[in-house]
């Protein structure tokens, strides 16, 4: 059967996605830097809640509508964007200034650094509940990736576990034929955004990441972590951010691993440097 139009003869990287704030939409760029804990500039904010406690399209679906991109001065600062407000630019907050508050992110310990008051106000305007926005300084030591996992010294940033979240075309092709021939099949297709990936790859078969172990983009060397679990914010329509059953619902009845519904996989970087859309990639080990 021949590969459909989007799938070239040979695996490559197909798209970028970077989230400057965590649960916000963010941006498609050509071209990203790969740190030890990730895409440069993804996922270093994050909203907290007045206990500390992230917040995240999870409670808050209408982050969704929300976007994220880089600011205009090359800091890691961003340019803040949502309905009914004015777009609102906010500088890297200086932690001698302010000090640090601890952050709970499901229930690990962070220490970032508040941004001003302006951010605090425009995101809680929008959301219509008070929440500050704060920034992860020091991604280098502030938070290591779960240790059943990681190896010493590798950290993450405000992500949900590990530096970065890789899925295909082919798999999202076989999940929408399933979710087509299911009980909600008028939820989908469903776009590759509704799972808020780092890295997209095109030209692989359907769930050949299930067998991966490491891989390359280009020159650049990942290790395959772990497979990534799904939550209820793949169910969250990103443009709307109205929630459906899907995928959750087939993801139960046909990827169900190890008591988790399964899409993508979570990836640490073995090495550093750029990566660009187009890039070949390359399975290095994978299992037998």
């Amino acid at each position: 059967m021949p590969k459909p139009p989007h799938q070239p003869v040979h695996p490559v990287l197909h798209a970028l996605r970077i989230h400057p704030v965590k649960s916000m939409a963010g941006c498609t760029p050509g071209r990203a830097l790969i740190e030890p804990w990730g895409l440069a500039g993804d996922r270093r904010w994050t909203l907290i809640d007045g206990t500390g406690k992230v917040v995240t399209q999870r409670q808050q679906p209408r982050l969704a509508l929300a976007r994220a991109e880089p600011g205009p001065e090359p800091d890691g600062g961003v340019r803040l964007y949502a309905p009914g407000l004015e777009p609102l630019t906010v500088g890297v907050p200086e932690p001698q200034r302010g000090g640090t508050v601890a952050v709970d992110i499901f229930g690990t310990r962070v220490e970032a650094v508040p941004a001003g008051h302006d951010a605090h106000a425009w995101a809680s305007s929008y959301l219509g509940v008070e929440v500050r926005l704060v920034h992860l300084d020091a991604p280098a030591s502030r938070r290591p990736v779960d240790p059943l996992f990681a190896r010493p010294g590798e950290t993450v940033s405000f992500a949900d576990g590990f530096p970065l979240l890789v899925t295909t075309l082919g798999s999202l092709d076989a999940l929408n034929s399933l979710i087509a021939r299911g009980d909600h099949e008028k939820e989908g297709p469903l776009p590759m955004d509704r799972f808020r990936p780092n890295l997209v790859v095109a030209g692989t078969e359907a769930w050949a990441e299930d067998g991966w172990r490491r891989v390359a983009v280009g020159e650049v060397v990942f290790r395959v972590a772990k497979p990534c679990g799904r939550c209820v914010i793949t169910t969250t329509d990103q443009r709307t951010a109205e929630r459906g059953k899907e995928p959750l619902h087939t993801l139960g009845r046909h990827r169900r691993i190890d008591g988790r519904l399964i899409f993508g996989q979570n990836l640490v970087p073995e090495s550093t440097g750029t990566v660009l859309v187009g890039d070949p990639f390359t399975v290095l080990d994978r299992d037998d």
